[in-house]
């Protein structure tokens, strides 16, 4: 099989493992080893040098799809969050809009 040229995004972009791993690594002073691979948005398995949490960097359509639906659908789950009496947690409609300015990078707009 011909390696794949694109730049892809983790099938869990909202809650990159690099992300996670930052805070624990600032919060606790460890950092485990991220894996060599990981599994995109698109299905594929690709090194996880060949990732981007970047939209601009984003080359494959379905990833780029992918992570549209993903940020879109999480910016609703926090701005949902803010709304139920006695859930509101600061920051949370700022939150949700930034994901939403996510999503819309990925749609390329």
């Amino acid at each position: 099989m011909p390696e794949d040229p694109h730049i892809h995004v983790e099938v869990n972009v909202v809650r990159a493992d690099a992300a996670v791993r930052n805070v624990v690594a600032s919060a606790f002073g460890l950092a485990a080893d991220l894996p060599a691979e990981v599994r995109t948005g698109c299905g594929l398995r690709v090194p996880y040098a060949m990732t981007s949490a970047r939209p601009e960097s984003v080359t494959c359509l379905a990833c780029r799809e992918h992570a549209h639906r993903e940020h879109l659908r999480f910016a609703e789950q926090v701005a949902f969050v803010d709304v139920v009496p006695g859930m509101s947690v600061g920051g949370s409609l700022s939150a949700a809009a930034e994901h939403r300015r996510l999503a819309r990078r990925f749609a390329g707009g």
